[in-house]
């Protein structure tokens, strides 16, 4: 038994041509998202939360926190209050509720980075709904809690092959060689961009490599 089919009439094309179409859509939107937000989004610094040098340095593709990844780091800010909590497996220490979309908002540095990297920008209140009128040296992250930890879609990234071992042995180098101390990195700041609604893309990653006057600021493009 063999059907036939009519491409001509309106009813099967919808048929055909939505399902196609919505699917394209959801796989440019992402994408489209990030270019926008680099090309318009403001340039500005984030601390790292310290970082063990083998999970940074292990692969191509990272993993990273923030000291803004750490509920703790935002317990004093004004808007805590106002936000959504929850005490996990019993904790007397209230966390913002997993799945809660939130904005942190950021003031520029006032001072520059004894390290000489970029100083980064710090957070002085949380907000549930987008901020408007900000002045022009604050911005507005859009956040999710996640558990205890606040995640900004600014976790993983990844360096460009070619530049990969240049990387490796730059912050190996720099690295405190103390067998009683655990690994740390050196100082480390990420550059990011933010556009007006709140969402943020890596740029690149700024390091310190070497000591006292033979350090140098090294700068990593994502």
């Amino acid at each position: 038994m063999s059907a036939n089919f009519n491409l001509t009439n309106p009813i099967l094309l919808q048929r055909f041509w939505i399902p196609i179409l919505f699917q394209t859509a959801l796989i440019l939107v992402v994408p489209a998202q990030a270019i926008y937000t680099q090309v318009t989004g403001k340039s500005i610094i984030l601390q790292t939360a310290p970082i063990d040098s083998y999970q940074l340095l292990r692969d191509y593709s990272q993993t990273i926190r923030y000291d803004i990844s750490s509920q703790d780091n935002l317990r004093s800010l004004p808007g805590w209050e106002q936000l959504p909590k929850q005490q996990p497996y019993g904790n007397e220490v209230t966390f913002i509720k997993s799945g809660t979309h939130f904005y942190v908002i950021l003031a520029a540095p006032t001072s520059p980075n004894s390290s000489g990297l970029p100083p980064a920008w710090k957070p002085v209140a949380l907000s549930a709904e987008p901020p408007s009128q900000l002045s022009s040296d604050r911005i507005a992250l859009k956040s999710l809690a996640q558990g205890g930890i606040i995640e900004y879609g600014l976790e993983t990234y990844s360096i460009p092959a070619d530049q990969w071992e240049q990387v490796d042995d730059n912050l190996r180098a720099a690295q405190k060689t103390e067998p009683s101390q655990p690994q740390q990195l050196p100082p480390v700041v990420v550059e990011i961009k933010v556009d007006s609604e709140g969402n943020a893309v890596p740029i690149s990653l700024w390091a310190q490599v070497g000591e006292g006057s033979e350090a140098l600021i090294r700068n990593y493009r994502f």
